[in-house]
């Protein structure tokens, strides 16, 4: 109802009004702001609360499994030579290894082709990968060139793990059909049956010593004395190795079933130089998560800390609480909490206590890793370090079970935060109900200041009125 007001009286009925109102609005809105700084901030702090809690209790989960103790690590002296890796269920131990002969796949050429060269005749290219492999059967039509061919070749063989390329000599631009497997070990030689006409592009020694005349001919053993006319060959080898002076072979680079749960990565050789392949606990890792859950425990004192203390604001001015100063809930959960850390495990293993492992209480509460104690621990006595951390009696288990009641849903911290949000959504329907009353206040306080400046403006032009009359009179002196 501001507007132009006052005329009658020249008071500035606009702020009359306003003061008034905002005297009377000012003792509940000090209120509201009050206790939705209060609640906002608790609301915030059983937030961090929660935080820090949830982020202990992760760290409790991840340490408290059985796979993190009974992983394994494998590693190799000589990583040039070998690399390893180990499954959870691999026995810890060193091996004395060597590497004689790396496993290879075979590589092979044809006859060498005069520059411009076509197939004579119209036929078929058998490839085979070994003497026993049935074969892939290549359509070569008459004319063909070499390059319609490898291309032919190469669409082919593509699921067979075979390829083939020309390599040209730039001297006299004659050429050479290549073909290279990625198959490895001996026996996995490729060989090319040739129909009539083909010959040229025989690959290997046949038994029945006609390869032309049958492509289903039986392939006799082949040797690189087998390249003649034919080209070159690399022969398919096995890898060849030792492990603890036993001589073993694989076709394969990967070697999965000569240590139990233990692969060997072959990536070079060099005979009789022993290196060592150790397989052990992974003690490292577990060392790591039993940090992660001392410094995720430190870290919730640090915050219970923070969100309870009294911290001084210097001189003159009032110290700052902590938004859960005094909370019951929070000395709960720290009572709790701490008696269970301190509490003996009856661990038969020898490992009962934090304690045993090197970790022990400081004066500001927070949790201390001695690791020299702990490596020693770790090394010694690795089964009873499991055993106390881990399990339905572990430390772990028994942290977790008195923290779920605070977090999980319905629990003590969300039913705090429920109840703090209540709070909050009240102050917000309290101030809403405070403007709808302020403005009915404002409209009263506009009706009664203007109907008052209206008298006032209607007795003024009374009195203004009478004045003239009164000075009209006869007899009346009038002042000049």
């Amino acid at each position: 109802m501001a507007g132009i007001t006052g005329l009658g009286t020249n008071m500035n009925i606009d702020g009359i009004v306003k003061a008034l109102v905002d005297a009377e609005k000012a003792p509940k809105e000090s209120q509201l702001n009050r206790l939705e700084k209060s609640a906002t901030s608790r609301f915030s702090a059983v937030g961090q609360l929660m935080g820090a809690i949830s982020e202990f209790q992760t760290a409790l989960k991840d340490l408290n499994s059985a796979d993190l103790f009974s992983k394994r690590t494998a590693k190799s002296s000589n990583s040039d030579l070998a690399t390893v890796t180990a499954t959870n269920t691999a026995s810890a131990g060193k091996y004395q290894v060597t590497v004689e002969k790396l496993a290879s796949a075979s590589k092979v050429g044809t006859a060498s082709f005069a520059k411009d060269a076509t197939a004579a005749a119209a036929g078929t290219l058998t490839v085979k990968l070994g003497p026993d492999d049935r074969g892939v059967d290549v359509q070569v039509a008459a004319g063909a060139t070499l390059s319609e061919i490898r291309d032919s070749l190469n669409q082919a063989l593509k699921d067979k793990g075979v390829s083939a390329n020309i390599v040209s000599n730039p001297a006299d631009g004659s050429s050479r059909l290549v073909l290279s497997s990625n198959t490895t070990g001996a026996g996995k030689d490729i060989y090319v049956q040739a129909s009539a006409g083909l010959e040229a592009f025989r690959i290997g020694n046949f038994a029945d010593n006609d390869p032309t005349s049958s492509p289903t001919g039986n392939l006799a053993a082949m040797d690189t004395a087998d390249a003649g006319s034919s080209g070159y060959i690399n022969l398919a080898e096995d890898a060849e190795f030792t492990v603890d002076g036993l001589t073993l072979r694989s076709s394969s680079n990967t070697v999965s079933n000569a240590i139990s749960d233990v692969t060997l990565n072959l990536v070079g050789a060099e005979p009789g130089k022993k290196f060592t392949v150790t397989v052990e606990q992974d003690t490292a890792t577990v060392k790591s998560n039993i940090k992660k859950f001392v410094d995720a425990y430190n870290k919730m004192i640090g915050v219970t800390k923070s969100l309870t203390s009294v911290t001084p604001a210097g001189e003159g001015n009032a110290p700052v609480s902590g938004a859960l100063l005094g909370d019951s809930s929070v000395r709960s959960l720290l009572s709790t909490v701490r008696n269970e850390l301190v509490k003996p495990s009856g661990n038969a293993g020898g490992i009962s206590i934090l304690s045993d492992l090197g970790i022990t209480t400081q004066k500001d509460g927070t949790l201390k890793i001695e690791d020299s104690k702990l490596d020693k621990a770790l090394s010694t006595q690795y089964e009873a370090v499991a055993g106390f951390f881990t399990g339905d009696k572990g430390l772990t288990s028994r942290l977790n079970a008195k923290l779920d009641p605070y977090t999980e849903s319905g629990g003590i911290l969300s039913e705090r935060q429920s109840g703090l949000q209540e709070t909050l959504n009240s102050v917000k329907d309290q101030r809403t109900q405070l403007a709808l009353r302020m403005e009915k206040v404002q409209t009263r306080l506009y009706a009664q200041y203007n109907a008052m400046d209206s008298l006032v403006a209607n007795l003024k032009q009374t009195s203004d009125r009478m004045s003239q009359a009164l000075s009209n009179l006869p007899g009346v002196v009038k002042k000049s």
